[in-house]
């Protein structure tokens, strides 16, 4: 194989045209840590490279070169004009990784870029249809609502939730599960992990026989179900249907529709108070950064004084970024997501006068969290594939592995906030000396 290098050495034409290999050899400079072939018969990489990538049709190239980085790549892949070789649909995690830890693109001169679009056809600069599985833009989901009022929220949930109740069994297990687990050990499994979560967080909220809790974003309602097996007087609630169907269903065959709840319904509609604790696992990616005084200022108002609130989410390394998703996030997995920094979730509950009294960052809890559910999906491909279809089931893989990935590489954290309402005098109800739970 003859690299673009060496026709460079050489003195090649400037109006020769490119192969596909050459192309993705001038934007990585050289270094491709993966084998690449494309329709053109080219290629490019070491042949005996464990990962590689297979373009297969000019329509790849066009979502290629019109929607450059992860959103372009995500609609040849998911489209399957972008073949993926020596890893799994369900987890693709040693190819992204070595995409991410070894390729670094770099924009070419102007004379070889001129020279690059000549090669590419002016007729894969203009964007097509991507596929169906692809969100609108946000600046075209205004027709759904203003971003984050609950119409739009409710929208934004259906699309990410509502997949299939049977797909999620599929992907996280008995538990039902959609939050980071915490390990207690290092080989201990799924459940034991999601179990131990749920202890974690209700040993952190004091929760005792007789109390009351509230679940915001409650899922399938797991929380809710631990909680109301310890005696604790439980309600959860969540924009999916579906989630709140089985979790309803769920409830009843355990026998704990004296005290545990799931509503449909968005959790400003909640009209109880005075709750001894206030559970939000997972729900403030969805809340949007612009919120947050809002958001936090009524879970406040729901509490009793001294009650106890713990905030689990996902956030940035640092409180300096933006807070939009990536294009493939954004389109393909949340629409209207958000991230900011752990200073940021603290400030704003510190602002709405609350003490926090505890924070932690499990993010290498939820890197094992998304391996085991990789590892789920590729037990249960065939299934999946025939209950969401093939596309979908792509999307999930790749979401999941790419999220492994950000949580490995501290791209992403996950934290867990606890804090107290006081009184009008910076009285915290008696807590006793931190910590009061077992790690």
């Amino acid at each position: 194989m003859t690299t673009f290098r060496e026709h460079t050495t050489a003195g090649h034409d400037d109006d020769r045209k490119l192969t596909l290999a050459e192309i993705l050899e001038i934007f990585a400079a050289g270094r491709l840590p993966l084998r690449f072939t494309a329709y053109d018969g080219s290629s490019a990489g070491p042949e005996d490279a464990s990962v590689g990538l297979d373009l297969r049709t000019p329509r790849g190239t066009t979502y290629l070169a019109t929607a450059p980085g992860d959103l372009g790549l995500a609609r040849a892949y998911i489209s399957g004009d972008l073949e993926l070789h020596g890893v799994h649909p369900g987890d693709p995690y040693e190819l992204l990784t070595a995409l991410v830890q070894k390729l670094a693109f770099k924009r070419p001169p102007a004379r070889v870029l001129a020279q690059i679009i000549r090669s590419v056809g002016i007729e894969h600069l203009r964007p097509i249809s991507p596929p169906p599985q692809e969100a609108l833009p946000r600046w075209r989901r205004i027709a759904e609502g203003l971003r984050h009022s609950k119409t739009r929220d409710a929208d934004a949930i259906h699309h990410h939730y509502d997949v299939s109740n049977r797909f999620y069994e599929m992907v996280l297990g008995p538990s039902m599960t959609y939050t980071c687990a915490c390990y207690p050990r290092p080989d201990a499994s799924l459940e034991e992990a999601q179990d131990n979560k749920y202890r974690l967080v209700f040993e952190k909220l004091r929760l005792k026989p007789g109390d009351r809790l509230l679940d915001v974003g409650c899922g399938w309602g797991g929380m809710v179900r631990y909680a109301a097996r310890h005696g604790v007087r439980a309600i959860g609630v969540t924009l999916s249907a579906q989630q709140a169907e089985w979790a309803q269903k769920a409830i009843a065959e355990e026998g704990l529709g004296d005290l545990a709840e799931v509503r449909h319904s968005d959790y400003r509609d909640v009209h109880e108070s005075q709750f001894d604790a206030v559970s939000s696992i997972g729900l403030t990616e969805h809340i949007g950064v612009a919120n947050y005084p809002s958001y936090f200022r009524f879970l406040q108002s729901k509490l009793r004084t001294g009650g106890l609130l713990l905030n689990h989410c996902i956030t940035r390394h640092d409180n300096r970024h933006g807070p939009a998703a990536g294009s493939f996030i954004d389109r393909y997995v949340f629409p209207d997501g958000e991230l900011t920094g752990s200073g940021r979730i603290i400030t704003e509950m510190q602002d709405v006068g609350m003490e926090v009294v505890h924070e932690e960052n499990l993010r290498h809890h939820y890197a094992m969290t998304l391996r085991d559910w990789c590892a789920n999906l590729v037990t249960n491909w065939d299934d999946a594939v025939a209950e969401v279809g093939i596309a979908t089931a792509k999307v999930w893989g790749l979401y999941m592995a790419g999220s492994r990935v950000g949580f490995e590489q501290n791209a992403i954290q996950l934290h867990q906030v606890l804090a107290v309402k006081l009184d009008a005098h910076g009285h915290d109800g008696g807590l006793p000396l931190r910590p009061w739970w077992t790690a």
